[in-house]
């Protein structure tokens, strides 16, 4: 466990991003602390209490747990956090742990959260890690709709589902959109679409994480909501979420198949590439070889008549046919003919 403690831990209330109590899906009140809040269900049967937290130490969350009898177990997630998305159940309270995402258009990543979520018989909490999903604009909506929220606790844990749900359909165009210009980099032949495809690979298996234990979550809920005679209604709105998660666990199912293909493309399209190079620096050798061929032939050509030149030009007194009448002709003659000769052979053997 690493929770994050203080030296001296701050009081709860500094952590509560916002806490209120209702009565037929309206405001009732707003306690100041949580010990009100417990005193007000206490006192006032037929209340819920709302209390929403973000990032609390472990001294925070164990003053709530305690007014609220939260499991340790549960708690000890809450406080850790970077938890599978799960749901489970200690006695009367149902926690479960949510991964929202969201897609940040600047940096072109996928940015994820976490909510947990603990559902008690007249009060849900909420801590937060991270800034998906937006839970005021869920309070919003839900205080926005007194006939839903007098359905219960089960009706906030549905709205959060819903909430972290509907965030995931930017997150699902953004990848689509990088997937989209990755493919147009693969053959633009961009030097760089390796190490993108390969980062965007890892977020596409993160948001995979995230959303494919979600569909085991519902079909969970479902089944308890069955069991514990949840509202009809609100059984429909579960059904409407889970069908959302669906398509997009289906469609990130997609997102990584494709870009699998598209690595296996890149290489293929990289190998052809280095193939080709090969083969163009194949054929500058060969030609360089061809020039070098015939540069050394002429150059032997004319180093044969340089070298007979070279042994008449000698000073000497003694040297045969040197006063011959027949000597420079015969110099000459053979000058030629060793020149023809080596033509001869060069020219057979193509280097000419």
């Amino acid at each position: 466990m690493d929770p994050r403690t203080d030296d001296a831990p701050a009081p709860v209330e500094e952590s509560v991003v916002t806490t209120a109590v209702y009565r037929d899906g309206r405001r009732a009140g707003v306690p100041s602390n949580v010990a009100e809040t417990g005193r007000w269900l206490r006192d006032q049967p037929g209340t819920m209490a709302w209390i929403g937290l973000y990032r609390p130490s472990e001294a925070q969350l164990l003053a709530v747990a305690e007014e609220f009898g939260l499991h340790e177990l549960a708690v000890e997630d809450a406080i850790v956090a970077h938890q599978r998305p799960k749901l489970e159940r200690y006695g009367a309270t149902l926690f479960v742990v949510l991964r929202a995402a969201r897609y940040l258009d600047e940096a072109e990543e996928v940015d994820f959260g976490e909510v947990h979520v603990f559902v008690g018989a007249n009060f849900v909490l909420t801590v937060r890690h991270g800034q998906a999903p937006d839970l005021a604009a869920v309070r919003r909506r839900m205080e926005g709709d007194p006939g839903l929220l007098a359905r219960g606790p089960e009706a906030v844990l549905y709205a959060v589902l819903d909430a972290v749900v509907d965030g995931y359909a930017p997150v699902v165009g953004g990848l689509q959109h990088d997937i989209d210009e990755i493919e147009t980099e693969v053959f633009g032949r961009d030097p760089r679409v390796t190490r993108r495809i390969y980062e965007l690979s890892r977020e596409v298996i993160e948001f995979q994480r995230a959303t494919r234990p979600l569909l085991e979550i519902l079909r969970d809920l479902q089944a308890g909501f069955e069991k514990y005679g949840i509202d009809e209604e609100l059984r429909r709105y579960l059904t409407d979420v889970a069908d959302h998660a669906t398509t997009v666990a289906e469609r990130v199912h997609g997102f990584r198949q494709i870009l699998a293909d598209i690595l296996t493309l890149n290489a293929t399209l990289v190998s052809q590439a280095q193939n080709e190079e090969v083969k163009n620096l194949t054929e500058a050798s060969y030609a360089q070889n061809e020039e070098i061929k015939r540069v050394s032939a002429w150059a032997a050509i004319l180093f044969a008549p340089t070298v007979i030149g070279t042994v008449y030009g000698m000073n000497f007194e003694h040297i045969p046919e040197l006063h011959w009448t027949f000597g420079y002709p015969f110099a000459l003659s053979l000058m030629l003919l060793a020149s023809v000769c080596l033509y001869v052979i060069f020219k057979h053997r193509t280097w000419l």
